[in-house]
């Protein structure tokens, strides 16, 4: 949601279109430096948030950041922003920030995953041991030289870092089938978070972005489309939604937007009537 006009405006926004689950972004994705939060506008949003009933809140980290960049200059100020982006989530009372594994730029794989493992925790050290909130890392299409495109790379980060336990997993339903992982139907749905659960662990998963595709299954292109338009079908997030192992994990929408956000409210629509609705 938007964070126009002050970051409380997010929640009447999640208020406007009947959501339980928020993800916004706490400073302006496309610059490094963010102006820092006033002591109003952090209690403007917890008074709002605590008022309103949200439990869950994400931050999602900004789009310049690239964990494991081969340019030192990017490195550090990944890891500064990201750090800054801790801070300011813990001020707000954010428990998790998502972000991408990053692109390693022609490095390979294994010195990508070997950057971004150690730019994680150098976030953690600058940020200090006060904070205690955590970064989700979010599987992509594999778009380019894009890491989290396999489940692998995910395994690989959690298990090399000193911080394990500040880590945890989104699981973006476009990126995962346009990665090749189908959830489509009902023996491709067990079948993907079968081998999810042996590589990463079903625990891992903090937290879903439900978009449905526009590109086909293994096409490595992100593009995001409405709940049942794409690729994807009503099938698989029927599957999703009626997952008792996912009761509980929050789910938020990056699907297109509209300004009056009615679209937003459809696709929640859509979402909600699928509830105990699968075959």
């Amino acid at each position: 949601m938007s964070v126009a006009g002050g970051i409380h405006n997010a929640i009447d926004h999640i208020i406007k279109v009947g959501g339980t689950a928020l993800q916004i972004f706490t400073r302006n994705q496309r610059q490094w430096k963010a102006k820092p939060l006033s002591q109003k506008e952090i209690s403007d949003f917890i008074k709002k948030r605590k008022t309103a009933g949200i439990r869950h809140v994400a931050s999602h980290a900004s789009y310049l950041v690239n964990l494991a960049s081969k340019k030192v200059d990017q490195i550090e100020k990944s890891i500064s922003a990201m750090a800054d982006e801790l801070w300011r989530c813990h001020h707000l009372g954010i428990d998790w920030i998502v972000v991408h594994p990053g692109s390693h730029g022609g490095a390979g794989r294994v010195g990508g995953l070997k950057q971004a493992t150690e730019s994680i925790d150098a976030i953690f050290e600058l940020a200090g041991p006060m904070v205690k909130n955590g970064i989700l890392l979010e599987t992509t299409a594999g778009q380019g030289t894009s890491l989290g495109a396999i489940f692998e790379d995910l395994e690989y980060i959690l298990g090399a870092s000193k911080y394990p336990e500040r880590l945890g997993i989104c699981v973006d339903t476009c990126h995962i089938f346009a990665a090749g992982y189908d959830i489509s139907n009902k023996n491709a749905y067990r079948n993907t978070f079968e081998l999810f659960d042996k590589i990463v662990g079903l625990k891992r998963i903090k937290m879903f972005h439900l978009n449905d595709s526009k590109k086909a299954l293994g096409s490595c292109i992100d593009r995001h489309e409405h709940i049942g338009k794409g690729k994807i079908g009503l099938k698989g997030f029927a599957l999703l939604l009626n997952d008792e192992r996912f009761r509980h994990v929050p789910m938020v929408l990056e699907t297109p937007k509209s300004k009056d956000l009615s679209a937003d409210v459809k696709n929640l629509e859509v979402l909600k009537g699928l509830i105990h609705n699968v075959d």
